[in-house]
């Protein structure tokens, strides 16, 4: 058995590019253990993810509507496979190493709060050491994961996931392919989803970004996946044109949609209901589940009440609030009382 592993890493090392990361020289794991006999250790952390909860809960977080109508509209979880496909794409073309780009994707939101932006923000202004979900992301699978005992993956997935959006990009190329995918996704599901709300069409966005990445979500995809291959040799880049160009699609979406009142109608609401439920579990700590209170003796209380609430579902976190602050109904003699 030991040998299938280790022919999978000679592969590696006979097809991938100079500038790949291969498994066998990873910088290892926080906790060492044995290799699977089976796998390579980037395939190991793809399943390890795969298989944890916080993967699961995804499929219940929202992206950028808040508690649409209808199951058109992205969620986190599909969010997600849209990036890795998007990253497996841009490495097999350049001939890096695949698992590594998976991992890496598929981990990159798991610290992702409920209601999308709109809760990572509410937690950053009350929470004393600030909140970002790319940190949250490696908090979850370095410590949260399997009652506080973490994934232990290897350094190179864990660097991509905390280093999947802002500040120095990450150590490997595999790690930089997922931070450009997932821009690539965002913006162009999100006009997908935005269109569907009659928030806007495909038409309003500026004649010369459309003429330049194409005029469909699948052409726009096709055309910056293309010009990063064409670009990327020891980093990944696009052109400067299309670069340039791309950044303005994101600046009119910014205005047109991550902005507009229509889309963000909801959002004051999910804010408060993340302070008031933040505020409710720093007071008492004792009221949140396993193992969180042990976070909160051991990291603060402030801490726990963070994890918890970042872990959280959009529905769970309604249902929680209406525990918690909404007076119940009681009926009598078959009639409603409050």
């Amino acid at each position: 058995m030991e040998c299938i592993r280790e022919n999978a890493q000679k592969r590696e090392k006979e097809i991938l590019s100079p500038y790949a990361s291969l498994a066998e020289n990873s910088k290892g794991r926080l906790k060492p253990e044995d290799e699977c006999p089976i796998r390579t250790a980037y395939q190991r952390d793809r399943d390890r993810i795969i298989h944890c909860s916080s993967f699961r809960r995804l499929k219940h977080k929202t992206q950028v509507f808040l508690s649409p109508e209808g199951d058109y509209y992205r969620t986190r979880l599909t969010h997600t496979l849209e990036v890795s496909q998007i990253a497996r794409t841009i490495s097999n073309a350049l001939m890096l190493n695949e698992d590594l780009t998976e991992a890496i994707a598929l981990g990159h939101d798991l610290g992702h709060t409920p209601f999308g932006h709109a809760g990572e923000r509410a937690l950053n202004k009350v929470c004393p050491a600030g909140f970002r979900h790319y940190s949250q992301s490696l908090r979850v699978v370095d410590i949260l994961e399997k009652n506080g005992e973490g994934l232990n993956l290897t350094y190179e997935v864990r660097n991509g996931i905390e280093r999947h959006t802002n500040g120095e990009p990450a150590a490997t190329l595999e790690g930089r392919v997922v931070r450009l995918a997932d821009r690539i996704a965002y913006i162009n599901h999100d006009i997908d989803d935005a269109t569907e709300a009659g928030i806007m069409c495909e038409e309003d966005i500026p004649l010369a970004i459309r003429n330049e990445l194409g005029y469909k979500k699948s052409t726009r995809i096709n055309t910056l996946v293309l010009n990063c291959i064409n670009n990327s040799r020891d980093d990944i880049l696009l052109d400067c044109a299309t670069q340039q160009v791309f950044d303005e699609l994101h600046k009119f979406m910014f205005e047109k949609v991550y902005t507009n009142p229509e889309c963000k109608s909801e959002e004051s609401k999910a804010v408060d209901m993340i302070q008031k439920l933040y505020s409710y579990y720093a007071e008492y700590p004792k009221k949140m589940p396993e193992p969180f209170g042990m976070i909160a003796e051991r990291d603060g209380r402030e801490i726990a009440a963070c994890d918890f609430i970042a872990g959280m579902t959009d529905r769970y976190a309604v249902r929680i609030f209406n525990e918690l602050f909404i007076p119940k109904a009681w009926v009598k003699n078959d009639e409603l009382y409050y």
